[in-house]
């Protein structure tokens, strides 16, 4: 096998770990938690945490609206009784009466509020939960595809080594540090000739050039200086 062609050969396979290594590494930037899930996984929280809150109140309200309650029928019991007959004091005990029963009423309209947003936060954590559990089941089948094409290219990119090495070892030394050098300052540093041309300057090859490349020496182009290949 000619020197051109070994290098071009081992052009493509740095080529392509190029590629694999890039995959790989955009790859590991996708993996891990979603935002999308860790966004409505934060609002589901909160959501629950308000719902306990408004339980928290409806029940201390619930007991306030009973503790008025009582103080009601006890203060009822004193007005129609007939135990109390001064007239200043059944007005004192009217009074009260009145007074407790328009503060149970404020309790009870700020319950039925209160039922009434616990409504609507569970309504918004049932949907909220639905869509947690597409967004993760989602993710879920992502990570594992994710996961499976990492697999595959690092087997991909450990065979790919393999080559490179045997390869390498088959090239003489000085051709490497050539091709290496080129490689870093170019990008690439074997060029095909097509039809007489360097693809990698677009120039065209003189007659004499252009028969020292069909040789599969080692000739560089006198314009870009890559080595020239000749399929």
């Amino acid at each position: 096998m000619s020197i051109a062609r070994e290098l071009y050969q081992l052009q493509e396979i740095d080529l392509e770990l190029e590629a694999d290594e890039q995959a790989l590494s955009q790859i590991a930037s996708q993996m891990g938690e979603s935002q999308a899930v860790v966004r409505v996984r934060k609002k589901l929280a909160s959501d629950n945490h308000r719902l306990e809150e408004l339980k928290h109140q409806q029940i201390s309200l619930e007991w306030d609206i009973d503790d008025l309650t009582t103080r009601i029928t006890t203060a009822e019991e004193k007005l129609y009784g007939g135990r109390v007959g001064n007239p200043k004091e059944l007005a004192s005990l009217q009074h009260e009466v009145d007074s407790f029963k328009s503060k149970r009423t404020q309790l009870e309209d700020k319950v039925l509020e209160i039922m009434e947003q616990i409504e609507q936060a569970e309504s918004s954590i049932a949907s909220t939960t639905k869509e947690l559990e597409a967004l993760e089941a989602d993710w879920q089948t992502q990570q594992q595809q994710l996961s499976s094409e990492m697999e595959r290219l690092r087997l991909n990119v450990s065979d790919l080594n393999r080559k490179r090495k045997a390869l390498s070892a088959s090239i003489d030394p000085q051709a490497i540090v050539l091709y290496d050098e080129l490689k870093k300052q170019k990008g690439t540093a074997v060029a095909r000739v097509e039809q007489g041309i360097c693809q990698g300057c677009h120039i065209s090859l003189s007659a004499a050039q252009l028969q020292q490349v069909r040789t599969g020496n080692l000739v560089q182009c006198s314009q870009c200086s890559r080595i020239l290949f000749l399929a």
